[in-house]
């Protein structure tokens, strides 16, 4: 007796680059998850243009150079990377995959490369240092909002620092949430059985609170530098970066409290929409430190070339949040390996391809810039 045929499952899709990743992820989330990860605020227009941005410079490529030991590590919080990238203290890693941040820490230890961690992720400190651990050396920061509870905060710069985090990344861009629409238009609320544990809430208080009622509950949107940072710096000896520098005036404010670096960033377009793209302000930020104070980015990175670029204009180091988030709801720890090796890869083959050996070698020299009204021009 016939039956229905058994359907034979398609060739599984061969992923070549960040973006492949994001679609193929993409497809497989609800749509609020999708929306939540995908989106930023308002008009979209920093999300989008903190990607596209990077598509003015042209690389400068030097030929003729013997690249058969090009070396893409370098020096960051305290140990030598095998390249210059980290992931973000994205939140909410369990929405993409059960294993959440547990699996892109072991991700990031393999691939020998830093993790900052969220105050909203879904495991502990503890918890998320041991994973990475478990698969060798690795470094990590603790991502810290100024918090009303004081205590509270306190309690979590002392167990980060227990735990060996080496530095806090204060955000610094969000008194209060950006205007997201997709948040509100799906009423967004954390799936049931996601703990924040980092800053004790459980599942039960999560349910009972939308994602932006929660964050103005206990975020504290009186924060500021006189106030905020010399308390920091009285109790604990991590280093202390700014996450959200967009400007030069905050980058001397920056140095002038004695913070250990900057992440120039524009908290991947989720806060204040119309703000530049984080490419687009790093040079200034570059030119006013003049060297006195370290300066990371982070925002629309989606490539080795992307990453390259923002070296040649004069960042230390590149961080990527979503492209972490894609490679977990792909498949998991794997999916975060190749969200990595992707960028390993394509930044090295770039280094070599432009001539360079070292990261030493990256400067403004390798870039030109797309000039409308006349041919390329040099920086």
């Amino acid at each position: 007796m016939a039956g229905n045929p058994i359907p034979i499952p398609g060739p599984k899709p061969k992923i070549l680059c960040i973006d492949d990743l994001r679609d193929e992820a993409s497809a497989k989330l609800p749509v609020g998850i999708r929306d939540f990860f995908n989106s930023g605020s308002a008009d979209q227009i920093t999300i989008h243009e903190n990607s596209t941005a990077y598509r003015k410079y042209r690389i400068r490529p030097r030929v003729l150079v013997d690249v058969s030991k090009a070396d893409a590590s370098t020096m960051c919080l305290g140990r030598r990377v095998a390249f210059p990238l980290g992931v973000s203290p994205a939140g909410l890693q369990g929405m993409a995959h059960p294993d959440g941040e547990i699996a892109t820490a072991r991700a990031c230890a393999r691939r020998g490369i830093n993790m900052a961690i969220s105050s909203f992720a879904n495991y502990s400190v503890k918890e998320i240092r041991d994973a990475g651990l478990s698969i060798g050396p690795i470094n990590h920061a603790m991502q810290l909002y100024t918090m009303k509870d004081r205590d509270l905060e306190l309690k979590i710069i002392r167990k980060a620092e227990a735990e060996g985090c080496i530095a806090i990344f204060l955000t610094a861009d969000s008194p209060v949430l950006g205007v997201r629409y997709n948040e509100w238009r799906n009423d967004f609320r954390t799936p049931k059985g996601l703990n924040f544990p980092i800053i004790e809430w459980d599942t039960d208080d999560i349910q009972n609170r939308t994602h932006d009622d929660g964050f103005q509950a206990f975020n504290d949107d009186g924060h500021n530098w006189t106030r905020d940072i010399p308390w920091l710096r009285s109790v604990t000896k991590m280093e202390i970066w700014i996450k959200g520098v967009l400007t030069a005036e905050d980058t001397l404010r920056a140095i002038e409290m004695g913070c250990d670096g900057i992440l120039v960033s524009n908290h991947g377009g989720r806060q204040l929409d119309g703000i530049p793209a984080t490419i687009d302000a790093l040079p200034e930020c570059v030119e006013a430190a003049a060297g006195r104070i370290r300066i990371h980015v982070d925002g629309g990175i989606r490539s080795g070339s992307d990453m390259f670029k923002a070296l040649a204009l004069g960042a230390e180091h590149v961080w990527v949040g979503r492209p972490a988030l894609w490679g977990l709801a792909y498949d998991g720890e794997k999916g975060v390996d190749l969200m990595l090796d992707t960028f390993y890869n394509e930044f090295k083959r770039c280094m070599q391809l432009a001539g360079c050996n070292s990261i030493k070698d990256i400067t403004k020299a390798c870039l030109g810039v797309v000039r409308s009204d006349g041919p390329l021009a040099r920086l």
